[in-house]
């Protein structure tokens, strides 16, 4: 269970912190529950992600990329839009 691991580091120990994680997962392939405010952190480390509305699930978004995964992929930034959407951020 990882509740906002990185939240209090600054960008370049925060990606340093990611790529561990990830690391981490990949040797050992163990269950992680990571809790983030971050999108792009959600899309980078998660298998899926789960928002959360009042208590309830507003929507479970699977993320059905292949890893290391690249904020220049073009699906990267379609499920950043959708998970932004659900979270009432919208491009305009």
């Amino acid at each position: 269970m990882l509740d906002e691991p990185f939240a209090a580091l600054d960008a370049l120990t925060r990606l340093k912190m990611q790529r561990l994680v990830s690391d981490l997962w990949g040797r050992h392939r163990c269950s992680v529950l990571l809790v983030t405010h971050d999108v792009d952190e959600a899309l980078l480390l998660a298998d899926r992600a789960v928002v959360l509305e009042r208590g309830r699930i507003r929507m479970d978004l699977p993320i059905p990329m292949e890893r290391p995964r690249r904020h220049a992929d073009p699906r990267f930034e379609h499920l950043r839009t959708v998970l932004l959407g659900a979270l009432g951020v919208h491009d305009d």
